[in-house]
This record gives C-alpha cells, structure tokens and sequence, in this order.
C-alpha cells in the first residue's frame, strides 16, 4: 500500500496525485488512442456515444455533484447547443465558429436560467429547470424557421479546416479531444477558487457566505458552465444521430442525465466517464442479449432434447423487445445503487482498489455506512 508523504500545499492541487498516477492515465490515454484499431467499426461507433455522454456527464457533474443544485432541465441546453450549431451550418458559417456560437448562445442560456437559482434549492430548483425544459421542448417544435419543427433538421457530417471527419473512425478522435478539453477544463476549474467555491456552496450555503463567497456569482458561473459544456455535448450529438428532432430533448433524456452522474457516483469527475459507460452501453448491451438468449438457448434445447428452455429463450427475447424495459432495467438498476451503493460505481472502484492494496489485512468495516451530519460527508 502506498502512502504519500506531502511537503507543500501544492500537492493538493496537483493534477495527478503522484507519478503512479500519471503513468495509469498515460497508459490509458494510450489504450483509448489505440482502441478503434482493434475493434469492429460498430463498436467504435458505439464508444463515441460514450464520449458524448461523457461530456453531459461533466457538465451535470459540475452543478449537482460539485455545486449542489440540482436540474431536470439539461436535455433543453443539450438540444440548444445541437440546433444552433445546425442552424450555424446551414448559413454557411465555418465549422468551428458555429461550434463556439452554439456554446455561446447555451452559455446566456445557462446564465438566465441559473438566476432563480440565486433564491431557489431542492425540489424547488428542480421544478424551475423542468418548467424550463418545457417550454424550450414546445420552441423546438413551433420555431420552424429555425428548426423546422418535426420536419426536422438533417446535419452533415463535420467538416473542420477541409477535413472531413466521414467515418466513425475520424468522429471517434473529435469527440476523444472535446472530452479530454473538457476533463482537464474542468479538473483545473476544481483545483481553482472557483472550485473550491462550489463546493463549498455545495455542502453548506451559510458557512461559505460567511466565508465570503459570493453565493449569486458562483452559482450562475456554475451554470452558465454547465450549459456550455451541454452546448459542446449537443453540437458533436447533432453530428452523430444526423438529424435533429424536437421529441430527441425530453424529460425523460435530462432525468436519464441525472441517472448517469448517480449511478457513475457524485462529486467525481471519474464517476462521469462512469455513469457515461454504464448510460451510452446498456441499450446496445440490451440488444445484443435479445437477439443472442433465444439463439443460444434454443441450440442448447436442441442438442439436450430440452424444448422447455428453448421456449424460455423465446421468452425473454420477446420481453427485452419490449419498448418498456429498457427504462426499467434504468430504473431497477438506480434503485439498487442507492440502496446498495450510494457512491456509485466509482465508489466501488474505490473500493476494489483498497481491497487489493491492503489485502490480506483488509477490513470489512473499513467502509461501514454511518450516519451522516453534513452533506460533504455523503460526496467523498
């Protein structure tokens, strides 16, 4: 087990703990530059999706898991930043300067909408975003102009200084760099007084005013932050579905949001990238087992004579097609990790590291559930 000896109060700030660190995320970044070169292109696809969900994970992160306040509103930015960005496109701007226009325009967005924050928390906020949400929802649909309602919007493939990124290949490093921007961002914006700031904000709203935070600035920076991060998230998920529609940014995306940075684990930059495998993989995982169970068992019952559990096969199969579960399987999957792991999958990951490096001396006490007095105390 290693202990780190600091010397100074900069090595809380570091942006890797140690050398150790730095090499697990060298090589890492190694194996992510690699990747699509060993994979099938279906599957390189699928991991930009976990890119793009990254980024909305990072920037719900910043509001609810580092600043505290909580939205229902964030698939409305992400569908902002989307249709400006198209809407840019099709005037015939640069790729680049749409890109940064439609993370402007989600900013302001983001700033207007973070000034009920400045009086409301809780539930309250949350039903403030939802209106908000709401009524963006009905802009997408009646602005036709702009968005051509539910005729919809076609988006072409991203084109940047002539380089056109036409295969999921090429998309796959645009949205690994927007991400990594975003990571290190983010991670220096923590280490910073604005960070420290939000969390602050985070765990007691009285202590950090009488510190001398200033509550009204600090939470609209937080916001408008997060909805430009949404922004960016939107631009690079027009590109990727191809064609924008208004019924793409309901509730039931920004609650999926939500269930991301949860499940990924709060107050963690990891538990985004987390929640993020976990939201962009389970659909496709849900599909491959669909079409795999009833093959496979039908096969096993007729090699064993067994017709039972080829009819069992067929079963699930035609419950997985079904349009509800999906959902549920997202709803059982949050319930469990609250009631079973209230930090997530990076609280686990956490907890797996200590098992192997303190072991055989490990503990199962070590991480006993106490009560719990400060806010800060559930957000480790």
């Amino acid at each position: 087990m290693r202990f780190l000896f600091k010397t100074s109060y900069e090595q809380d700030i570091r942006l890797f703990r140690d050398r150790v660190d730095a090499f697990w995320y060298g090589l890492l970044a190694l194996l992510v530059v690699g990747l699509p070169f060993v994979i099938d292109e279906y599957y390189v696809g699928e991991t930009s999706w976990v890119f793009i969900y990254a980024l909305c994970g990072i920037s719900l992160m910043v509001l609810v898991g580092y600043t505290g306040l909580v939205s229902l509103g964030h698939a409305a930015f992400l569908g902002i930043g989307a249709y400006a960005h198209a809407y840019f496109l099709q005037q015939g701007l640069p790729w680049v300067v749409a890109m940064a226009l439609a993370v402007v325009i989600t900013t302001a967005a983001g700033f207007v909408v973070g000034l009920p924050a400045l009086r409301m928390t809780g539930i309250y906020l949350a039903i403030a975003t939802l209106a908000f949400a709401v009524i963006i929802q009905e802009v997408f649909t009646r602005w036709e102009s702009v968005t051509h309602g539910f005729a919809g919007m076609p988006v072409d493939k991203p084109t940047i200084f002539g380089l056109v990124f036409e295969d999921d290949r090429s998309f796959y490093y645009l949205c690994l760099f927007f991400l990594v921007v975003a990571l290190w961002l983010t991670r220096n914006l923590l280490r910073a007084p604005t960070g420290r700031a939000w969390i602050a904000i985070r765990d007691s709203e009285i202590a950090a005013q009488s510190m001398g935070v200033n509550l009204a600035i600090y939470k609209s920076f937080a916001f408008a932050y997060s909805a430009g991060l949404m922004g960016l998230a939107g631009a690079l998920f027009a590109h990727k579905i191809a064609y924008l529609a208004p019924d793409i940014f309901t509730i039931l995306l920004s609650i999926q949001f939500l269930l991301l940075v949860i499940v990924g684990g709060l107050g963690s930059l990891h538990g985004a990238v987390f929640g993020a495998i976990f939201v962009a993989l389970l659909p496709p995982l849900i599909a491959i087992l669909r079409d795999s169970i009833p093959e496979s068992l039908a096969n096993f019952a007729t090699t064993t004579g067994l017709a039972p559990i080829g009819s069992l096969g067929a079963a699930i199969g035609a419950f997985l097609a079904k349009p509800g579960v999906e959902a549920g399987i997202f709803g059982l999957i949050l319930v469990l990790v609250i009631l079973l792991e209230p930090l997530g999958m990076y609280g686990r990951w956490l907890k797996i590291k200590l098992f192997f490096s303190t072991f055989p001396m490990y503990k199962k006490a070590t991480f006993r559930r106490q009560k719990s007095y400060m806010r800060s105390e559930r957000l480790r």
